[in-house]
């Protein structure tokens, strides 16, 4: 389980102090929670933080009953390494791979032997519906087709912890539900954190964490439609 215990954030510029999160505390339970709030709410910071890019400047940040927040760079690294995924708006593949290359990267950097890990790469882009494009570079794929990339590589190790930040932010209205489809499917098995501005998305979700001023507000559990449940 991962979970936040008072998790605060704070930033000087110049003279002044800005609060960018302030006590947070929740554990995310296996399923898919989102992040939602106005620009400037703290979602982005929470996500960092969540996932050991940034450190608190109070409280802490547990994976089971490992204390990452006192973890050093290279340590927090193996960890996102081995039990976390993340897509992101911006699809960040490695432009001069192809989809099967982008996706076996993670592999690769965990010391899987070539065939194996090509092997594995295949078998999650036929998932994500690209059986067809193994061999083509990011230029040469859609949107929403190198998004399903960004997911397949997110998964590539069979991550604990799957975070999306604004996944369809940047895509047209059939890729945005064949991207939300692949993500929320993948939701049953692990603990999902999606931080996005689409309320309709969040929604889907079924449990909803609102975000105002670098706090925490509330948390809305509601009834998925059936067919839509993690």
């Amino acid at each position: 389980m991962l979970r936040a215990e008072n998790l605060t954030k704070r930033y000087r510029q110049g003279d002044k102090e800005v609060v960018a999160l302030e006590g947070f505390t929740y554990a995310f339970p296996k399923g898919a929670t989102a992040v939602v709030g106005p620009s400037g709410s703290g979602k982005t910071t929470l996500l960092n933080l969540l996932a050991g890019f940034d450190l608190p400047t109070e409280g802490g940040v547990f994976l089971d009953e490992t204390p990452l927040h006192r973890l050093s760079e290279d340590e927090r690294a193996g960890v996102r390494l081995r039990h976390m995924g993340f897509v992101f708006q911006q699809w960040n593949l490695i432009p001069t791979l192809t989809a099967l290359e982008n996706v076996a990267f993670p592999l690769l950097l965990s010391g899987w032997p070539r065939g194996k890990r090509l092997k594995r790469a295949a078998e999650l882009l036929e998932q994500v519906g690209l059986a067809h494009r193994l061999h083509h570079l990011p230029h040469r794929l859609s949107g929403g087709e190198q998004q399903r990339v960004a997911l397949a590589r997110a998964l590539a190790l069979d991550p604990g912890i799957l975070f999306a930040d604004e996944p369809t932010g940047n895509l047209d209205a059939e890729s945005r539900e064949q991207v939300a489809a692949l993500l929320f499917a993948q939701g049953k098995a692990r603990t999902l954190i999606l931080v996005t501005h689409d309320l309709e998305l969040a929604q889907r979700a079924g449990r909803i964490l609102y975000l105002k001023g670098g706090r925490l507000l509330r948390e809305q559990v509601l009834e998925v439609p059936q067919g839509q449940h993690l």
